[in-house]
């Protein structure tokens, strides 16, 4: 039967595990007589490997020798554990995850704040104990719904915190948090679930969603390994294994297993096999496991040699721990896990655990650790605090970005590069950006609006400037705003000398007005529009017609580079009222005319729009006129007769009174026809 063979990504060690396995063996590395208060992992392979160099394990402090290094594993311990240690006066190198010590700190900070903490967890585990260990009173823990739901029916405290397990099942953690009521008064919720936990949970969800078998290897002790099993095996078959010897005990079973899957197949069927493992599983079972599956299968799935188990160890030790960190350093570390929306954790290659609180990762605060690094990435980042005592190392990502940037500013200011940046704030007398992670002023005189305009035009704008001042001593930089756009402009202006022809047509828009015309942004460099030329119309002024911010067609009318000059046109010849005049009208056509102003020698009229005619004094009426507004008045519809049109001049001459007359003529036209028509026969006339 053919069958493929995938182990999960995230299978094996975790962060925490990894860390408190290799303290124990650099303990005895430097010659030390090291205890372990219960086993470092539950894995026994890895806890026999270390008895035989000499790790024992004692279940209480009151077990220790003088003389002995007590290493707390992993899972952490009750605040009375460290107390009796501290009086014993043993050495103790704590190897607690992080994130079992960040609950550690939540629930004595609740219970602390009067707050009563549910635990979702199983009581007997250790990591639990160890949590109930850090509440200063009131804490209940629950296992599953069922458990809540009991706990919610008798009536929940009125002050209420609640957290999981580390390596709580996640799948069943939302479906607590949907039984809790959502108007209670107080509850704070805390997701504790260790994100490499439920990695590897999501991971062996979907591989064994996938599979048509499933085998986890694991510790039957370890609470992540029994939780792996219960979601693979609501997917497929599945089989909790501990060893590759194990494995082979099976191997009947599921070979029997594989033949019932193909025998339901309807076609050629190749079996699907996931490998996953707990996080208490070292590399080299991993392996071992994935060996032996290939054989029972005869697959061609190749897998790596198998390798020493300690020897891989003393290996990493080597490389890793003899590593010293101090506080300045710059240093490479790997994303080895997200907290929520708090921390990264960081493995830089020591036995320190190294963390990054979000105030080191960024200075935007609208991020969230997960919105900027993954698991995985490397980072270079710069020691802030060390902590042997807790094992720990304090890093940040932002001061490197702030150094990496500011060497960058230093850069620019040398070579005049245009930094681009975002306006952070608005400040007395400036604006202040932020470019890669370093802030810098710009005066307001440099921000590139006129003065005494508003600067929170700017705010949270994008913008491009250079630098033109540093302090290095106070790290401390100045940009502007103005000076790239001056150079932008100086560069559109050299751009358009080189290129622009009297007629180009140019669409810009009015960035000022003057009584004598409108000046236009053709791109980087300004040109005229006169006041004759922004309509056919007779205007006043340009304001009559455009304001700033408008839009214009115009064309290049002129040009001058000896003094920049250049004078532009707006007026299409297609659109001159004079010429769709002379087009459409004649001397002798009698048209409506709307009387647009009265003086004291006749009326002007407008015949279409931009063209006036006048009708003179003399042309108003067939009888003598003393005064013109006895006739007409502004906004009178009159019928008038063109008698003149002066094309040079272009002046139209009107006439009412030759239309009254042209009435009158036909008028005696009409009359005489009639008498004509209607005259007797003569002899009827003789009679």
């Amino acid at each position: 039967m053919r069958a493929e063979i995938k182990t999960a990504e995230s299978a094996g060690f975790c962060f925490g595990v990894d860390r408190a396995v290799k303290l124990v063996y650099q303990a005895l590395k430097d010659g030390r007589h090291v205890a372990t208060l219960g086993p470092i992992v539950h894995n026994e392979s890895v806890v026999g490997d270390l008895n035989a160099k000499g790790a024992r394990i004692v279940s209480s402090p009151d077990e220790l020798e003088s003389n002995e290094t007590l290493i707390i594993r992993a899972h952490g311990v009750a605040r009375a554990v460290y107390e009796k240690l501290a009086a014993q006066g043993n050495p103790v190198i704590d190897a607690t995850c992080p994130f079992v010590a960040r609950i550690h700190k939540i629930a004595a900070e609740q219970t602390a704040a009067g707050r009563h903490i549910f635990i979702a967890g199983n009581p007997q585990h250790p990591e639990v104990q160890g949590i109930v260990g850090h509440c200063k009173g009131n804490c209940t823990v629950f296992r599953d719904k069922k458990e809540l739901k009991c706990l919610i029916d008798r009536s929940l405290p009125k002050r209420l915190a609640i957290v999981a397990q580390t390596t709580y099942n996640k799948l069943l953690w939302g479906e607590c948090i949907e039984l809790l009521p959502s108007d209670h008064p107080d509850l704070q919720v805390f997701d504790t679930i260790c994100s490499a936990t439920a990695a590897r949970q999501s991971d062996a969800d979907q591989l064994s969603s996938r599979s048509d078998l499933m085998i986890v290897v694991g510790g039957r002790h370890s609470s992540n390994t029994v939780k792996l099993f219960d979601v693979c095996s609501r997917n497929c078959p599945a089989w909790l294994i501990e060893t590759a010897e194990e494995l082979l005990a099976h191997a009947n079973e599921i070979r029997q297993k594989a033949a019932e899957i193909a025998a339901e197949s309807v076609s050629s069927h190749v079996l699907k096999i996931g490998i996953t493992a707990g996080a208490s599983t070292p590399a080299h079972i991993i392996k071992e496991v994935q060996t032996n599956m290939s054989g029972i299968f005869d697959t061609d799935t190749t897998i790596p040699e198998n390798e020493d188990f300690a020897a891989a160890f003393e290996e990493e030790l080597d490389k890793t721990f003899t590593k010293k960190i101090r506080k300045g350093d710059r240093v490479v570390g790997i994303v080895a896990s997200i907290s929520g929306n708090n921390e990264v954790m960081v493995d830089v290659g020591a036995k320190q655990t190294g963390y990054i609180t979000l105030s080191e990762l960024t200075s935007d605060t609208s991020k969230k650790p997960s919105d900027l690094v993954k698991v995985g990435d490397e980072l270079e980042l710069v020691v802030i605090q060390v902590n042997d005592a807790e094992g720990t190392v304090q890093l940040s990502k932002r001061r490197v970005d702030e150094m990496v940037g500011f060497e960058n500013i230093l850069k620019a200011q040398e070579s005049g590069e245009v930094l681009e940046g975002t306006v952070l704030n608005v400040v007395k007398g400036g604006l202040v950006a932020d470019s890669n992670g370093v802030h810098v002023f710009i005066p307001a005189s440099q921000s590139g609006l006129g003065r005494g305009a508003d600067l929170n035009v700017l705010l949270k704008q994008p913008i491009r400037f250079v630098i033109i001042d540093v302090n290095e001593q106070r790290r401390r930089a100045v940009g502007s705003i103005r000076q790239v756009q001056k150079a932008e402009r100086d560069a559109a202006k050299a751009k358009f000398w080189e290129t622009a022809q009297v007629g180009d047509v140019y669409t810009g828009e009015v960035k000022s007005l003057t009584n004598y015309g409108a000046f236009v942004d053709l791109g980087g460099i300004d040109g005229m529009v006169h006041v004759s030329e922004l309509s056919w119309a007779r205007i006043h002024q340009p304001s009559d017609v455009v304001e700033v911010g408008d839009t214009l067609e115009v064309y290049i009318k002129a040009l001058n580079p000896e003094t920049g000059r250049i004078s532009l046109g707006h007026r299409r010849p297609e659109d001159n009222p004079w010429v769709k005049f002379t087009n459409e009208y004649a001397v002798g056509n009698i048209v409506d005319a709307t009387v647009v102003s009265v003086t004291s020698f006749g009326a002007f009229a407008r015949i279409t729009d931009g063209i006036d005619g006048l009708i003179h004094i003399s042309q108003l009426s067939a009888e003598r006129v003393t005064n013109v507004k006895d006739v007409v008045n502004v906004g009178d519809t009159v019928t008038v007769k063109i008698t003149a049109i002066d094309s040079e001049k272009k002046r139209i001459s009107l006439s009412m009174r030759a239309v009254n007359e042209d009435d009158a003529v036909d008028e005696d036209v009409e009359a005489d026809e009639v008498v004509y028509s209607d005259e007797a026969p003569a002899e009827d006339a003789a009679e």
